[in-house]
């Protein structure tokens, strides 16, 4: 009782410590973009269905926000999550451990473990690495206690958990983690393999059975965008585009992705093809020397861990199979960093359970080799203080971009004033590094905009191609149309328009090509500044609809 006390405990109050002392911050601006689809701010209404990911949870985070909505629900959930993974993966450290080292000796390692290897992931939060974990320790835990049937459940439920939340990811953590699922316990692990291999098979036909054409459509556009902005996977058109395909590549470049007459499957095939030369002589060297200088300087303790492991088996008999499973690991990575990209939330799961594997097959040797728990205790001791250090140097420079941010969208909050809708393409850039248990407000105005929220017409982000989008600008303006709804809404008077100037002139770009002959001009010209409307230090400016209703007199609305 006392060890499983522990073992609940511990994770716990290291996850308190290190958010307490570091903080906690969202790594890219994607969660609080969600929680803004939950919350119904930026869609007709709450949205129940997020089509890619969060499967199930969508439905139930809608509930509750529109229930409590002051309460970060989304936040405390995968946090809790978190938690869980972290639990599990002590588990298994514990009993991997204790027959060869003492209580202290292995509550050092995992201390240290949790210091070099882990603990970034609740200082720089993302939704992505929830399944990665669940489903990696959900293995490993399963495999260590086969053929224990509570066991087995338990990793299948982390599986299907992590692949409600996001299935492509489940599968990645399932799959890094089957090699130490395999040395644990080996055939006795294929239970708990297979039971989730079955899950992600029977989730697949689900999907493909149930979404709707415009899901459907929704999945293939955001691979696409994916494969342009994110993986760098697009060629350059070999001719010449005409004045459409050059505005839907500009406005998908710069994520302005509503305008499905401009930004569509043709136009992707035709202004951002993939040719495999291109790729292999102008991307692929480059993201693969960017990804060789990222791992020493982001993540040398678990290099120097992986190493270690190395040198101890070096001479050891019957250790080809770990030879051949480190050039996978390698080769997994390289080609991972290679096609599509390598963020720290990918990377350090991705080392963790690559680390762990390597420490199930030191320990499981028959005799252990010598001074195996000193070395790598040394190992861990002697990473732990620079990268503490650069720990908590980036903390730092992660609370003050989150002050930064949360000022720039104090700003924009008072360019908007008491408009009843706000129009912009700045306000998502706002959301990286805020805090997942106050979802980017401070104390004093959380109540406050979180109960009544003005409804917000995004133009940047991966979620402008998502089908609320459509249902959002009719509910506004009575019109599903891109353009008919800007037209519409430059035409009602309580509207804040807050634009980069890059924004503004791909707008006036969209809204010249689609002017009918019998239609007035009409563009976007920026507010004359006063003491409620100031440029800030983003170059945020409130924008306005400018009508000319014949070539000599405009009328600013």
């Amino acid at each position: 009782m006392s060890r499983r006390f522990l073992l609940l405990l511990l994770p716990l109050l290291l996850l308190l410590l290190s958010g307490a002392g570091l903080g906690c911050y969202f790594e890219t601006n994607d969660d609080l973009t969600v929680v803004a689809l939950l919350r119904g701010e930026t869609a007709a209404a709450p949205v129940t269905d997020l089509y890619l990911y969060f499967h199930g949870f969508a439905w139930g985070w809608s509930q509750l926000y529109a229930a409590h909505p002051t309460v970060p629900w989304y936040g405390l959930t995968l946090y809790g999550l978190l938690y869980v993974a972290t639990v599990l993966v002590f588990a298994v450290l514990w009993r991997l451990l204790r027959p060869h080292a003492g209580c202290g000796a292995v509550l050092a390692v995992l201390v240290l473990f949790w210091g070099v290897g882990w603990l970034e992931h609740s200082l720089w939060f993302n939704y992505m690495r929830v399944p990665l974990l669940l489903a990696g320790a959900g293995m490993l835990f399963a495999a260590q206690r086969a053929p224990v049937r509570w066991a087995l459940a338990v990793g299948v439920l982390a599986f299907g958990i992590s692949w409600l939340i996001r299935p492509s990811a489940a599968i990645l953590g399932a799959a890094v983690a089957a090699p130490g699922a395999w040395w644990l316990t080996g055939r006795r692990s294929l239970p708990v393999l297979a039971g989730a291999g079955a899950w992600a098979v029977v989730g697949a036909l689900w999907l493909n059975l149930t979404w709707s054409p415009a899901a459907a459509t929704f999945r293939r556009l955001d691979v696409l965008k994916s494969n342009l902005n994110d993986f760098q996977l697009s060629a350059p058109p070999s001719l010449s585009l005409s004045p459409p395909d050059s505005l839907g590549l500009a406005a998908a470049r710069n994520w302005m992705l509503a305008d499905s007459t401009l930004v569509n499957e043709p136009m992707f095939a035709r202004a951002a093809p993939f040719r495999l030369g291109y790729f292999l002589t102008k991307t692929a060297s480059v993201k693969v020397l960017l990804l060789l200088r990222q791992l020493p300087r982001d993540y040398f303790p678990l290099l120097l861990l992986l190493v270690a492991t190395g040198v101890l088996l070096w001479r050891q008999p019957r250790s080809r199979w770990f030879w051949l499973v480190q050039i996978g690991y390698v080769g997994l990575l390289l080609g991972l960093g290679a096609v599509l990209k390598l963020p720290p939330r990918l990377a350090l799961p991705l080392l963790d359970f690559w680390a762990i594997s390597n420490l199930i097959f030191v320990f499981g040797r028959q005799p252990l080799p010598r001074r195996t728990v000193p070395v790598l205790l040394a190992v861990l001791a002697l990473a732990a203080v620079p990268y503490g250090y650069k720990t908590w140097h980036r903390s730092r420079v992660l609370a003050r971009e989150q002050q930064r941010n949360y000022q720039q969208r104090e700003n924009l909050y008072r360019l908007a004033g008491l408009a009843d809708m706000v129009v912009s393409d700045l306000w998502e850039e706002t959301y990286k590094s805020q805090s997942p248990l106050t979802e980017g407000h401070l104390p004093g105005s959380y109540a406050f905009r979180i109960v009544k929220p003005r409804k917000h017409l995004s133009l940047l982000g991966w979620q402008t191609l998502h089908p609320s989008q459509p249902a959002l600008r009719r509910q506004l303006t009575g019109s599903r149309d891109f353009t008919a709804a800007l037209r519409r809404l430059g035409r009602l008077p309580n509207v804040a328009w807050l634009l980069s100037p890059e924004g503004a002139a791909l707008l006036n770009r969209h809204l010249a090509l689609r002017r009918q002959p019998e239609q007035p001009l009409m563009q976007l010209v920026p507010a004359q500044p006063n003491r409620r409307a100031r440029k800030n230090a983003m170059h945020a400016d409130l924008f306005r609809a400018k009508f000319p209703h014949s070539s000599s007199k405009a009328k600013i609305l």
